[in-house]
């Protein structure tokens, strides 16, 4: 009834055997997507282009391409330029056009005086934006790629418009009095 087992157990359990492939913790900058950060103390001029993220805490003049990434303008951020991107957010102040391939966001801390093309357009209360927007995802794939114009002096546009016209000079007189402001005719009061 009382009887003392005979089986003796092991004082220590037997370890258990861990796989050998050693397990990779990344470390908090390797969890973080590449990103290339303007310094608030930072002024560019000229274009910006890349293959990571950038957040502008600084100023950048000229433009701006990161088609297949994210742009974030950050609260001290001042950019006079156009700017391509993924997902653009912009919590400073930009002069200029925006176009995102995702999405724009316009944050409450946000300025933008331009013009927006992306097919989804958030403008949270208090931001600030003075330009259209352009929702039509196929405007959006035309705007995304720009347009390099052949600039011309402004007298050589000139001659070669003079050249090309075949308005007869009467004609010239009378269309450019057509075009001018209307004056009514107030007859002069008599004195």
């Amino acid at each position: 009834m009382w009887k003392k087992n005979d089986t003796q157990y092991p004082q220590q359990p037997e370890p258990v055997h861990q796989p050998s492939v050693p397990i990779h913790n990344p470390s908090p900058v390797e969890q973080l997507r590449e990103r290339a950060i303007i310094g608030s103390s930072i002024l560019i001029k000229g274009d910006v282009s890349g293959e990571e993220d950038l957040v502008v805490q600084g100023q950048v003049e000229g433009r701006i391409e990161l088609r297949q990434h994210n742009v974030t303008v950050g609260k001290n951020g001042r950019v006079k330029a156009d700017i391509w991107g993924k997902i653009i957010s912009v919590e400073g102040e930009v002069i200029g056009n925006i176009y995102g391939e995702e999405k724009i966001v316009i944050r409450s801390s946000g300025v933008l005086h331009g013009n927006i093309t992306a097919p989804r357009v958030t403008l949270e209360d208090g931001s600030k934006f003075k330009g259209s927007i352009d929702m039509d995802s196929r405007q959006a794939e035309k705007a995304a790629v720009p347009v390099v114009r052949e600039s011309k002096p402004e007298g050589e546009l000139l001659r070669k418009t003079q050249l090309e016209s075949h308005v007869e000079p009467k004609k010239e007189e009378e269309f450019k009095k057509a075009s001018m402001p209307y004056k009514p005719n107030v007859a002069a009061p008599r004195t």
